[in-house]
């Protein structure tokens, strides 16, 4: 298992009673999230906020990646898979160890992924031992869905998506919204509308609404 590195902004009440972690794409890295902790933090003054890299470079020969894409990197299904296993080992291990740092399980914790974070987030998530609070999934796919009934936890997910997106097609959430429901996962969604691969204001005002819900305060 891989140590991954991560940015932490601490609760601005000064005791955190909740865990925000954000998960970036593919060719990014933690500190490209990290800045939506910003406008996200003084409506949610309890929560710590973390963005980690992920584990290994890019295959397209720029910044991080948490698994090859062979779409985008011409890499096999087979180091997908690989890639994917180990990362979810690697997110994993850092999750457990946020949380026992500050205190937390997972009843406190949500996930906000975008693009392959997205994908690790839905991924990971239902397969924890216990539901964490939620799951932002930001221009995301939904991963191995033939495996869904595997899952050992449901927490609610949020589906954000734009509606012009070019790089992860915008059908990818009508299509993960009927697999995670069907599993039996409380699930919502949300459009931005004439918007591409990225977040719009709408989206993350949707999602902050979402955090707030469902965030022990």
């Amino acid at each position: 298992m891989r140590k991954l590195q991560s940015d932490r902004k601490p609760a601005q009440s000064g005791k955190a009673t909740s865990m925000v972690v954000f998960l970036h794409g593919y060719g990014a890295n933690g500190a490209d999230l990290f800045g939506l902790a910003d406008p996200l933090a003084p409506h949610l003054p309890d929560s710590v906020f973390l963005s980690p890299d992920a584990p290994e470079p890019a295959q397209g020969g720029y910044g991080l990646q948490w698994f090859p894409i062979p779409w985008l990197d011409g890499s096999s299904e087979e180091a997908a898979r690989q890639g994917l296993a180990r990362a979810t080992a690697d997110l994993n291990g850092f999750l457990d160890a946020a949380l026992a740092s500050e205190g937390l399980d997972d009843s406190a914790l949500a996930l906000v992924g975008f693009s392959q974070g997205a994908m690790m987030a839905m991924h990971v998530a239902p397969r924890r031992a216990r539901a964490m609070a939620g799951v932002v999934a930001i221009s995301g796919r939904l991963l191995e869905p033939e495996s869904i009934g595997t899952i050992t936890a449901r927490p609610p997910v949020l589906l954000i998506h734009g509606d012009e997106d070019q790089v992860v097609p915008f059908g990818n959430m009508a299509y993960a919204g009927e697999v995670l429901a069907g599993a039996g996962i409380e699930t919502f969604a949300h459009v931005m509308r004439a918007t591409g691969h990225g977040i719009a204001p709408d989206g993350l005002s949707v999602a902050l609404a979402f955090l707030r819900d469902r965030l022990p305060h």
